[in-house]
């Protein structure tokens, strides 16, 4: 983090997104890091994740201590790292919502071992070197996974089966998310009733499948407003709404804020 703030001469980013994942292991740090616009302070020792696709931007006050971590899905491939075992591990959130992982003292040290270890596999020079920076990565995520903790149910079985649901709604939600919005459409697709679906989901992410949707929605109304060409009007259509006006609606209700607000405050 420190070589980026010099490279930027302590200058902001502007919002960008990547195709690849991100990870941004702070150790120190004064700001604000805003994901797909909501905003997040840096402070002591955190951990962001951020997913392919969401817009970010980093905003520094002073000189930053800490680590930023890239990998792409095709890193992930090589390495015989499943794609749902990032979906399993709960830590790269998609979309809108995307708080820091605060660390305690012993965590930070547990992790700040695994970065290094990265580091010194990185510059090595020897075989297999990337092997042992995929080992690092897979056991950094896990031992996040474990501080964050998000599953309390000792049912196993459970848990495994809700998982399975979840995976799979968010694929089918990002294949269908422009044109079906309503969760009686997904739970179909997964042979559950709305009642479960809403109900597995929020027990894992934290809201139910219908917030999720929305949030997809959302996000990408936002993206695309700032982002590209369209009128709001395209937007809307581009998203499924028949009618503009019942997008400008639905945004509002969700963000409390009309489109047009959002982009002034956006675009001051």
């Amino acid at each position: 983090m420190e070589d980026v703030y010099v490279q930027h001469q302590g200058k902001p980013d502007t919002p960008h997104m990547h195709d690849y994942y991100t990870i941004l292991f702070v150790e120190k740090a004064r700001g604000r890091h805003l994901i797909d616009f909501q905003e997040y302070e840096l402070g002591g020792p955190s951990v962001f994740f951020i997913s392919p696709g969401q817009v970010h931007q980093i905003v520094e006050e002073e000189p930053p201590k800490g680590h930023v971590i890239t990998f792409s899905r095709q890193f992930l491939a090589e390495n015989n790292i499943r794609e749902c075992f990032i979906e399993d591990i709960n830590l790269f959130k998609d979309y809108a919502q995307s708080p820091p992982l605060k660390l305690t003292t012993g965590s930070f040290r547990e992790l700040i071992e695994l970065v290094n270890g990265m580091e010194d596999a990185l510059h090595s020079g020897r075989s297999f070197q990337y092997e042992a920076l995929g080992a690092y990565l897979k056991l950094f995520l896990i031992t996040c996974h474990n501080i964050c903790d998000l599953s309390h149910d000792s049912n196993t079985q459970a848990v495994e089966a809700g998982l399975s649901i979840l995976r799979t709604f968010k694929s089918e939600v990002e294949k269908h998310y422009t044109h079906e919005h309503q969760v009686n459409f997904y739970a179909g697709l997964l042979s559950v009733t709305p009642d479960h679906l809403n109900k597995t989901v929020k027990s894992l992410i934290g809201k139910s499948a219908k917030e999720y949707i929305q949030s997809r929605i959302i996000t990408e109304a936002k993206r695309l407003l700032l982002h590209s060409s369209l009128t709001a009007k395209e937007i809307a259509y581009q998203l499924g709404f028949q009618d503009p006006a019942h997008f400008s609606k639905f945004f509002k209700t969700c963000t409390k804020e009309t489109v047009r607000g959002f982009k002034s405050k956006s675009n001051p």
